[in-house]
């Protein structure tokens, strides 16, 4: 397969993890559990009764995990801080200890020439705060400012470019509406309230970062999707969309870029609540302005109306999913690259930031062979989904979104939350026994691409 699409000069190439995906260690050097340890300890939540205790033991493995990303030739390395680690009790004394292994990598990522885009919050809230609310308290937003300062005041003479929140839907609606990611609410009207708070901390964090770390360049990560109706949709098929879209992407873009909530979101809820956590000068707070977008995608979704049909996300009365068109990766999800292409437009369109795709890659379940030239991962699939992407975001590029890199999922395999381990996303395979790093064919073919944009 060749890959002949030349990206402008300047465009930035990289590769992206999260801490709790990787790192392991989560009872070392006074780290304390996060809301994620006790997620995975519940029987059910996820598959095998896996967990990130070991994950893959990032911890101890910064020098040979960097080798990596400089022999693939990245030039940004994206990755989260855990603030369990930081913070153990979610407020109060810093562990300086945990503070001390983000500088190390940060100092290794600068020694190889790789650019580090620091993430605050992906997911794993400290479980102290999650004993009070998690992100149904309000005052989370000031636990996130003091942890936000613990960081950027240690880390910000190093990095610049910065990242509040990684993908608050699934903090929020996923997480508390749907019940599918920690701590496992299943009430439409959390998924709304933790929504708010989350964008609400999100904006209480930017000017701190903006006072410890004058020339950073802040930014939130969103995973936006394209919503499609039906081929030849109704009239109630197109309200199906709408109110799809309001829950997916208008509750983040809405106050986020244009300081208010979409007025058919707020109606299409108010049987569920008067949204009285919506308090004045909330929004001003939240929109506070940023520096450029991350957009995190990976599929389309596709709904249609349903007579009587009751969504359990907030908003989704009628509304009936469908099913994905083919083909699929090993996720289930939908190879979209038009999808990419639209989503990434409109992205554009409503922040009219300069973005970074933060996100996209595919899971397939690799196999890992030996042959002449040593352990080796024929990945062709995953190498088609990179390519496809790839090409839809440069068409993006050429229909006027400002697209400025492209960071692919994942650096190596990992802890693929309730899916546990079962799911393979990384352009570098991990043995999770032996915990030996082999780059698949995938992560070869991306090296190449990085190298022929090279001067």
């Amino acid at each position: 397969m060749t890959f002949e699409t030349t990206f402008p000069d300047g465009f930035l190439w990289g590769a992206a993890t999260a801490s709790y995906q990787i790192e392991g260690a989560v009872a070392e050097d006074g780290r304390l559990p996060s809301i994620w340890d006790t997620f995975s300890a519940e029987p059910g939540k996820v598959l095998g009764g896996e967990s990130g205790e070991v994950a893959c033991d990032h911890y101890h493995r910064v020098p040979e995990d960097v080798a990596i990303m400089k022999e693939l030739g990245l030039e940004a390395y994206r990755f989260s801080v855990a603030w369990p680690r930081v913070i153990p009790t979610g407020t109060g004394a810093v562990n300086q200890v945990g503070i001390d292994f983000y500088s190390r990598l940060v100092d290794t990522l600068l020694d190889n020439g790789i650019r580090p885009f620091v993430t605050l919050y992906h997911w794993d809230l400290p479980q102290a705060l999650g004993d009070k609310g998690g992100w149904l308290n309000r005052d989370t937003k000031d636990w996130f400012a003091e942890y936000t300062g613990a960081v950027v005041g240690a880390l910000g003479d190093r990095v610049t470019n910065w990242t509040t929140l990684n993908e608050p839907w699934c903090s929020s609606l996923l997480s508390y509406s749907l019940g599918h990611h920690a701590p496992g609410h299943t009430d439409p009207v959390e998924g709304l309230v933790s929504a708010h708070h989350l964008m609400l901390a999100h904006g209480t964090a930017v000017p701190v970062i903006r006072e410890l770390c004058p020339d950073a360049e802040v930014s939130i990560t969103l995973n936006p999707t394209q919503v499609f109706g039906p081929d030849n949709p109704s009239e109630a098929d197109l309200d199906a969309v709408r109110r799809a879209d309001n829950v997916l992407n208008g509750i983040f873009f809405g106050p986020l870029f244009h300081g208010a909530y979409p007025q058919s979101l707020l109606e299409d809820t108010a049987h569920l609540t008067d949204h009285a956590w919506i308090q004045d000068g909330d929004l001003e707070v939240i929109s506070a302005p940023l520096d450029n977008l991350g957009v995190n995608n990976y599929f389309p979704t596709r709904v249609r109306h349903a007579e009587g049909a009751t969504h359990p996300l907030p908003g989704g009365d009628g509304v009936e999913d469908t099913d994905p068109h083919p083909p699929l990766t090993d996720m289930g999800w939908e190879i979209s690259p038009k999808g990419h292409h639209d989503i990434l437009i409109r992205s554009w369109e409503e922040s009219r930031l300069p973005i970074y795709v933060t996100e996209n890659g595919s899971a397939w379940p690799d196999v890992i062979e030996s042959g002449p030239e040593g352990a080796a991962v024929h990945d062709p699939d995953r190498t088609a989904y990179l390519h496809g992407h790839l090409d839809a975001a440069k068409q993006a590029i050429d229909g006027g979104a400002d697209i400025r890199g492209y960071f692919a999922w994942s650096l190596m395999d990992n802890f693929e939350w309730a899916f546990g381990y079962s799911k393979r996303f990384g352009i570098v395979h991990v043995d999770y026994g032996t915990q030996k790093r082999t780059i698949k064919d995938s992560g070869h073919e991306y090296a190449r691409i990085i190298a022929s944009h090279r001067p």
